[in-house]
């Protein structure tokens, strides 16, 4: 059971960087990906990146959920409560 949660958690934070990376490639306005962060983060814009990134994992937590793959959902939300976490802590100490 533990196994899947982590399945399921690993899952979550690989979609949210490749949903970060989808974000960068979309809004970002150079294909340099550090400019992208750097000017994000001097604009104020980078936890508006992060949470689009965070989005992908809705997708996978209701694939889960429709495989009955109930745990590994789990792991997902637990993923996702964390990014929540974490763009709180960079958006209120910025």
């Amino acid at each position: 059971m533990k196994r899947e949660i982590l399945i399921g958690f690993l899952i979550g934070v690989v979609a949210s960087v490749f949903g970060f990376i989808f974000g960068i490639q979309i809004f970002g306005n150079s294909s340099d990906w550090g400019l992208v962060v750097e000017r994000s983060i001097n604009q104020g814009f980078f936890t508006k990146l992060m949470s689009i990134g965070a989005a992908l994992n809705l997708g996978v937590f209701f694939l889960f959920l429709k495989k009955n793959k109930d745990q590994r959902a789990k792991g997902v939300l637990i993923s996702t409560i964390l990014m929540l976490i974490i763009t709180m802590a960079i958006k209120f100490l910025n």
